[in-house]
C-alpha cells in the first residue's frame, strides 16, 4: 500500500497527514515533541497555536475569510476543528486553543490510516514525504535540509520587512511616479509631506508602541537594519536625511522639492503591491496603521503586510518548489507551512492541504489538481512558487495575488465579495469532478 511520511504536526503537517490519510494512504507523522522541544511550544499537542488564539477575519471581502471557506468545502480538519472548538470574537474565527488543539490530535491519533511517532528527524528520508517541520526547524533537520538542496543559501532569514501596500489603495492624486533625479523609468512612486506633516509625522513614530520581542525571537536581530522609528528617534531631521531625503525628487504640483518624502517601489510583477522603501519597523500593527496612515497619499491604504522583525526560517521557494509545494526536481518531495513562505495559521493548513492532495494523487498514479490563481488555495501556491520574485518573502494571503476580476467595480468590499464568489464556484466544480 503507498505510504507518505509527514514530518511535523503543526497546522500544516496535521492537516496534510489527515488528507493523505482521507484519500487511503498510510501516514507516518513524525512530530518531534515531546522528545524535544522548542521555545515557542508549551504543550505536546498538535496544532498548538503559540503567538495568537484568532484565526482572523471570516467575511468573504476578507482574503483569509475567503481562504478558510474554501477549506470548509473541501474538509479541512484544521477548520473543521476550528469550528468544534469555537469562541466568541466578533466577525474572526477564534478558537479555545487547548481544546482546538487536543481535538486536532485526538482526531489524528485515531485516523486507522496515521502512525504518530514522537522523535527528531536529522536527516531527509527519501520520498514520497512532506516537510512541515516550521519556522523553528530544528539545527539537524534545518542543515539536513541544506544537504538535501545541495547548497547553503537555500534558507532566508525574515529579519526585517517593510509594509506592503495595495497599489490600488494609494492616493495618486497626492502622489506621482518619479525616480531620483529622473534616473531609470520612473520606478518609484513618491508621497511627499509638506513640514508640518512631517513633524505631526515624527511625532507620533518616535512615541507609537513596538511590539514584544518573543523568547524564541532574535533580540539582536535589529542590528543590522534599523527600524524607522529608533532613526526618528535619533533626531527630527534624521529621516529627511534618510528613507525620506527628498534631494533629487519634484512635486509635479509645486515644480519644487518637497520637505520630505517617502517612496513606494514595486513589489511584484503584477504591479499590485508596492513596498514602503525603508520603513523596516518593530512597531504593533495597529500603530503601524495609524502613524503611516498620517502620510497623506497612505490615508486609505490598505496594508496587505504589516513591517515585521523577528527570527524567522524560510526556504527561498521560487527557487525551489513548484505549485504544490514540491521540490522541482524531485515531485515526491514536498514542503509545507510557514517554512515555504506562507504567512499565517490559516495560509500554513492552506500549504499542508495543497501539498498533501497533490502528493496524494502522485502516489496513486494521477495527475495533481491545478487549483487555478481565480481561487485563494491557488494563489497561494503560485506566489510561493513564481520565479520571477527576486525579493522573495513570507506573505499573508491578499486579494493582490488573486487573478483580478475582467470587470471593473469600484466599492472595494463589492469587488472582493465578487472575487470571492468567483473562487467559491471554481472550488464547488472541482469538489463536483471528485477532488
Amino acid at each position: 500500500m503507498n505510504k507518505v511520511t509527514v514530518i511535523g504536526a503543526g497546522l500544516a503537517g496535521s492537516e496534510a497527514a489527515w488528507q493523505l490519510a482521507e484519500r487511503g494512504i498510510q501516514v507516518d507523522l513524525i512530530e518531534m515533541r515531546p522528545i524535544k522541544s522548542t521555545p515557542a511550544h508549551h504543550t505536546d499537542g498538535f496544532a498548538e497555536l503559540v503567538c495568537s488564539n484568532s484565526l482572523r477575519g471570516d467575511r468573504l471581502e476578507n482574503a483569509v475569510g475567503l481562504l478558510k471557506e474554501e477549506l470548509r468545502r473541501l474538509g479541512s480538519l484544521i477548520l473543521a476543528c476550528a469550528e468544534e472548538t469555537r469562541v466568541e470574537a466578533g466577525g474572526a474565527l477564534a478558537v479555545d486553543r487547548q481544546g482546538f488543539s487536543a481535538l486536532v490530535t485526538e482526531k489524528i491519533k485515531n485516523h486507522p490510516n496515521i502512525t504518530v511517532r514522537h522523535e527528531e528527524v536529522t536527516e531527509m528520508p527519501d520520498g514520497p514525504v512532506i516537510v512541515a517541520s516550521g519556522p523553528l526547524t530544528s539545527d539537524a533537520l534545518s542543515d539536513a535540509i541544506g544537504a538535501y538542496f545541495g547548497h547553503t543559501d537555500y534558507l532566508h532569514f525574515f529579519d526585517a520587512a517593510a509594509p506592503l501596500v495595495t497599489a490600488e489603495s494609494v492616493d495618486m492624486e497626492l502622489a506621482w511616479w518619479q525616480s531620483r533625479y529622473d534616473r531609470g523609468n520612473a520606478d518609484y512612486v513618491n508621497c511627499a509631506m509638506n513640514k508640518e506633516e512631517y513633524e505631526a509625522f515624527i511625532k507620533e513614530l518616535v512615541s507609537a508602541q513596538e511590539a514584544e520581542v518573543h523568547g524564541f525571537e532574535d533580540k539582536n536581530v535589529f542590528e543590522g537594519c534599523m527600524p524607522v522609528e529608533v532613526m526618528a528617534r535619533r533626531g527630527f531631521d534624521t529621516l529627511r536625511y534618510g528613507p525620506l531625503k527628498p534631494v533629487g525628487l519634484v512635486d509635479p504640483k509645486t515644480g519644487k522639492e518637497p520637505y520630505a518624502v517617502v517612496q513606494l517601489r514595486q513589489d511584484n510583477a503584477a504591479k499590485s503591491v508596492y513596498n514602503l522603501v525603508g520603513f523596516q519597523t518593530h512597531l504593533k500593527f495597529g500603530e503601524q496603521k495609524r502613524v503611516f496612515s498620517m502620510i497623506p497619499a497612505l490615508r486609505n491604504a490598505e496594508y496587505v503586510r504589516y513591517g515585521v522583525m523577528h527570527r524567522n526560517t524560510f526556504l527561498c521557494s521560487p527557487k525551489l518548489l513548484d505549485r504544490f509545494y514540491a521540490d522541482r526536481r524531485n515531485p515526491m518531495v514536498a514542503f509545507a507551512g510557514q517554512m515555504t513562505g506562507v504567512e499565517g495559521y490559516v495560509e500554513s493548513a492552506a500549504s499542508g492541504f495543497l501539498a498533501a492532495v497533490a502528493m496524494a494523487a502522485k502516489v496513486q498514479g494521477k495527475e495533481p489538481v491545478e487549483f487555478p490563481k481565480e481561487t485563494a488555495i491557488g494563489a497561494l501556491g503560485l506566489y510561493i512558487s513564481d520565479e520571477r520574485i527576486t525579493d522573495f518573502q513570507p506573505m499573508n494571503v491578499n486579494f493582490s495575488i488573486i487573478a483580478p476580476l475582467e470587470k471593473r467595480i469600484r466599492k472595494k468590499a463589492e469587488k472582493n465579495l465578487a472575487i470571492s464568489m468567483r473562487s467559491l464556484d471554481i472550488i464547488d466544480e472541482l469538489i463536483k469532478k471528485g477532488l
